[in-house]
């Protein structure tokens, strides 16, 4: 989706709009990514002011579901609960504009810019997943704590939305390279979940709202401090997902058990995380490797994809079968 073409028009719009975050209208302007959204960094050459620009994709959230996203995210940060970039607040008086690329239309947002990098998967990384342990857990505990406006609108995460054919990120099924015998053992996997899920159920102790995208590239390490972003897929879900889509795309991973103890342990210094919830961890990483197989064979032209695609649910039926092996 996000051409060259696009990126550019996307890029001149924006400029048209920057007076709205209080930036020149001289700022530079540059790509930082695309994957579900494009995001840009906006810098003032005066006086290097930097601001974080979300482009979001047309048709996936309307602008009630991203206005209730940045009402969790201010929330969070009044609670100083966890650290995460603020906001912007534009001079039209709301958070969120829209501009028009290639006859579309698309919402922005800005942010605050944070410095930090991605934590690098190594020795130190389950001394960070202990800390996003902890992180997780005062997250979740300002969810249950929390009354949303009643407005407030987003994204249900569940069996029919997350793995089923017509789920929000695609069809599994349609990833390149499946075979009929992948097919069979991740369909047999998806029988195992749907037994533990209804066991499991979705009482307000288990179920609520969640981060949702909790991955090494929404987390931001500078010096000792730990900073989340990109709480765009932000819904309704399981709370013991968060684990699973920390570690996405590292799923069979030798590091995964240290990394799995890290986050158990540093989430249990700050609340109650139990024997069933722990339990159920297998399953929700497999639901999330499911998710990631449908959301790369949907956006096989995204950046976040190039790399990724080939051999993936070769990998996922992999998992499926080490899950069924574990939990069958």
């Amino acid at each position: 989706m996000y051409t060259d073409t696009l990126v550019n028009t996307l890029r001149l719009e924006l400029g048209q709009c920057l007076e709205y975050w209080q930036m020149p209208a001289d700022a530079h302007i540059d790509l930082l990514t695309t994957s579900e959204n494009a995001t840009f960094i906006s810098r003032d050459r005066h006086t290097d002011r930097k601001i974080i620009i979300r482009v979001h994709r047309p048709d996936y959230h309307v602008r009630e579901e991203i206005e209730s996203e940045l009402a969790w995210i201010n929330d969070l940060r009044a609670s100083g609960r966890i650290h995460t970039p603020s906001p912007l607040e534009t001079q039209n008086g709301s958070p969120v504009i829209s501009l028009n690329a290639e006859g579309r239309d698309f919402f922005a947002v800005g942010f605050e810019h944070v410095k930090g990098a991605e934590p690098d998967v190594g020795q130190s990384l389950p001394h960070w997943f202990e800390k996003l342990g902890a992180m997780t857990a005062r997250l979740h505990q300002h969810s249950r704590d929390w009354q949303p406006p009643d407005w407030f609108v987003r994204k249900r995460w569940n069996l029919d939305t997350m793995i089923a054919p017509d789920g929000l990120w695609g069809d599994w099924r349609d990833a390149p390279g499946l075979t009929s015998g992948d097919e069979a053992l991740i369909n047999q996997a998806i029988g195992h979940i749907e037994q533990a899920i209804m066991d499991y159920g979705q009482s307000a102790d288990r179920y609520g709202l969640v981060h949702a995208d909790l991955r090494l590239a929404n987390l931001l390490v500078d010096g000792d401090r730990l900073s989340i972003i990109d709480f765009d897929d932000s819904g309704f879900c399981w709370y013991a997902y968060d684990f699973a889509a920390a570690i996405s795309f590292y799923e069979l991973d030798p590091i995964i058990p240290r990394l799995r103890k890290a986050w158990v342990q540093g989430y249990r210094s700050v609340a109650e995380f139990t024997a069933a919830d722990e339990a159920m961890l297998d399953t929700f990483v497999m639901i999330r490797r499911i998710m990631l197989s449908a959301w790369l064979a949907s956006h096989a032209d995204s950046e976040a994809a190039q790399g990724l695609i080939d051999g993936y649910i070769e990998g996922t039926a992999q998992l499926a079968r080490q899950y069924l092996q574990n939990n069958g």
